[in-house]
């Protein structure tokens, strides 16, 4: 099996300004180092990083069309270590532009995504530890109702 000590995910951005800001105002420190007119290095953890680029940038690492804004071309899920920590980052996002797309409760696990600024969907979901350390097999079952707004489209055209 493959085993990847990197990960790097690209994404394009309107404006980098715009996004430096918006990512440090969720707390999340970039690597100098991998930042310059066309792109910033999101830390995301110790091996993990989002590449901001320049939309035009983007485009010269494919031959493909770009997803129309709008469209969802890919979706982030990162791990937090809680359920309160899961609100607290998707809040300050909404609070700081973002928009917030979806919550799910099965009790065992926890999770909300948001989209950022360009439209990027991120979901940071908590899963208890006993629950994770017991296997797939242990959580058959063990779904909750996520209760209001956890279930079905919130408003029109957005995601549940």
């Amino acid at each position: 099996m493959p085993q990847h000590h990197l990960l790097f995910v690209n994404l394009p951005v309107a404006d980098l300004g715009r996004s430096r800001a918006f990512f440090a105002g969720l707390g999340y420190p970039f690597d100098e180092d991998y930042c310059d007119s066309d792109a910033l290095c999101l830390r995301l953890g110790p091996t993990h990083y989002a590449m901001l680029l320049r939309e035009d940038f983007f485009a010269g690492f494919h031959d493909r069309r770009r997803a129309p804004r709008g469209s969802v071309e890919t979706l982030l899920c990162l791990s937090a270590d809680s359920r309160e920590a899961v609100d607290e980052l998707v809040d300050r996002a909404v609070l700081a532009g973002g928009r917030d797309v979806r919550t799910e409760d099965h009790g065992f696990m926890y999770g909300r995504s948001y989209s950022d600024l360009d439209g990027h969907i991120w979901e940071v979901m908590w899963m208890d530890p006993q629950a994770a350390g017991a296997g797939p097999e242990a959580l058959v079952g063990a779904s909750v109702d996520g209760g209001p707004g956890a279930a079905g489209p919130r408003d029109e055209g957005e995601m549940r």
